[in-house]
């Protein structure tokens, strides 16, 4: 396939495809969703490492062109150091049954939906729900931000918190900052759970607090509130602490 026949050209939301910038979120694509890659594009000034003879390799055994062309790298990518970008088709998936969810609401910012992801699932949690309106996922920052991890993960969108709420069965534990629950001074349930999360500004409305069980997280007084990524984080080290 010859690039200029894709007709290639910097990312767009409206877009049916999306791109990987970097060999390690990359690899991940390739290891993941290897049926979704359109094409693998390398930059000349690639170094050739381990990293690279086993990404090559890899691709090589799952049948996925890799042709090098610095001039769509350019085209494609900001970053000067941009050398590997993995072109793919956007797909949805459907969440693990009977498993523990994530669920955010109208997040908004892409390093932290990354960031988020990578947490996640170095927490062992792989189903994530959006409430829309929400950042793109398939935004190259968000999935750069991940380092790959967003290619490893189950994702649900929803198109209000209503809708949510409507479908969701599980035992919901909001996290705000009236929270009746403290973190750390009672006992999660452990299966069919939902840990819900406001956006960064506004965090969740009020109504939540009678929806299941309200948690805070306790922290000085010297902060207004912890950001999102690091409450997440320290909300899925005490979920799955003891597992």
């Amino acid at each position: 396939m010859k690039l200029d026949e894709l007709k290639l050209s910097k990312y767009e939301k409206e877009s049916e495809i999306s791109y990987s910038f970097g060999i390690f979120p990359t690899f991940e694509l390739v290891k993941k969703q290897s049926d979704k890659i359109i094409i693998i594009i390398l930059s000349s000034k690639l170094i050739i490492s381990k990293d690279v003879e086993s990404l090559l390799k890899l691709c090589k055994e799952k049948n996925i062109e890799v042709k090098y062309d610095d001039k769509t790298i350019n085209r494609l990518s900001n970053k000067e150091n941009c050398f590997v970008i993995g072109v793919f088709k956007k797909y949805q998936t459907n969440l693990i049954c009977d498993k523990n969810n994530l669920v955010l609401v109208n997040p908004s910012d892409m390093g932290n939906m990354g960031t988020i992801m990578r947490t996640m699932l170095g927490f062992g949690l792989k189903n994530l729900i959006i409430v829309k309106p929400a950042v793109d996922i398939f935004n190259p920052k968000v999935i750069r931000a991940s380092m790959g991890a967003i290619f490893s993960l189950n994702i649900l969108e929803y198109n209000s918190i209503e809708e949510y709420l409507f479908k969701s069965t599980n035992k919901k534990y909001s996290f705000m900052l009236k929270g009746k629950n403290v973190l750390g001074q009672f006992t999660f349930d452990k299966r069919n759970v939902d840990l819900i999360f406001g956006n960064e500004a506004t965090g969740l409305p009020d109504d939540m607090l009678n929806r299941g069980e309200s948690v805070i997280i306790s922290h000085s007084r010297d902060i207004d509130s912890l950001n999102l990524p690091i409450s997440v984080g320290i909300a899925l080290y005490e979920f799955t602490k003891n597992n």
